[in-house]
């Protein structure tokens, strides 16, 4: 994991399923291409778009995500859907994020195994990497990883067969500062850190990627069998916000602009009771009502 990385071209990876995976030194967002070009049936189901740097990286609510070149991890991975209810496809971002956050949990570990902390850094007693619901995941308070997911409506493959109803797909876009570094990103004005910071070496990104995808698909896999039950198990021990006061943002149309006045949005505060079994979050607001929370950005 922290041997030196391969020419971007060159690495060698797959999507699930052994499915093709496509390298771009640059584009606008693999977000967008990926939505599109499987919205008409030109991509099978477990395609990974990969890039070396995006020029139009965004997060949720059109946010900014800074993409720069050579230094992190921008990709999308086309998950299938068949035998999911469609009423438990959002579980699926938390289970990303759950898997992602043990792997760079597990990563952590390995560096202070490997003495990679000095004197002056003592990993040891360094925060957790853990998951801010529904799907951020921080070191501390600051964010390095960043996850959207959007339903498309796949288009069977062309055949010369009678067509085929289109199959949901979630596109899978998702953002890892790695080896950049956090003054990369001071002019975004909100805590960000990055993996390299973290554990205090660089990280091969290709051997980074080539886990996140096969854990990934191991685990939507135990998802489809188990539900998400047991990561909600695994989530509460990794928790630190849970007991702690936050404010929920519903119906959030705020950007990078406008964050600050919360135009657009409903905004409740109050106490971080618990998460439910199904992955809500379990609210108490400040009129001592208590809100089942499904949907919303929660801010810390």
């Amino acid at each position: 994991m922290f041997s030196q990385e391969r020419n971007f071209t060159d690495w060698q990876l797959k999507g699930f399923s052994s499915a093709p995976a496509f390298l771009f030194e640059t584009i606008g967002s693999t977000h967008k291409l990926m939505k599109s070009m499987a919205a008409i049936g030109e991509i099978a189901p477990g395609t990974l778009f990969v890039a070396d740097a995006q020029s139009e990286g965004h997060g949720r609510h059109e946010r900014t995500w800074d993409s720069p070149a050579g230094k992190n991890l921008y990709f999308n991975i086309l998950i299938p859907l068949d035998g999911i209810p469609s009423n438990l496809f959002a579980q699926i971002t938390q289970i990303t994020a759950l898997t992602f956050a043990e792997t760079f949990n597990n990563i952590q570990e390995a560096a202070i195994e490997s003495h990679a902390c000095t004197a002056n850094r003592d990993c040891a007693s360094a925060p957790k990497i853990t998951v801010k619901w529904p799907n951020d995941i921080l070191y501390g308070k600051s964010k390095f990883c960043g996850i959207l997911a959007e339903i498309v409506f796949m288009q069977a493959q062309r055949s010369g067969q009678p067509q085929e109803a289109a199959r949901p797909a979630l596109s899978m876009g998702v953002g890892i500062n790695v080896n950049s570094e956090p003054s990369d990103y001071a002019h975004l004005n909100r805590a960000v850190t990055t993996l390299k910071t973290i554990v205090g070496r660089p990280i091969n990104r290709e051997k980074l990627l080539q886990m996140l995808i096969g854990n990934l698909e191991r685990a939507i896999g135990q998802f489809r069998a188990f539900g998400i039950r047991p990561w909600i198990e695994a989530w509460k021990r990794m928790d630190q916000f849970i007991g702690t006061r936050g404010t929920i943002i519903v119906n959030n149309r705020c950007t990078d602009q406008n964050r600050d006045s919360g135009e657009g949005a409903i905004k409740k505060t109050g106490r971080i009771i618990d998460m439910n079994n199904d992955g809500s979050l379990l609210f108490e607001c400040d009129d001592g009502t208590v809100e089942t929370v499904i949907s919303a950005d929660l801010e810390i």
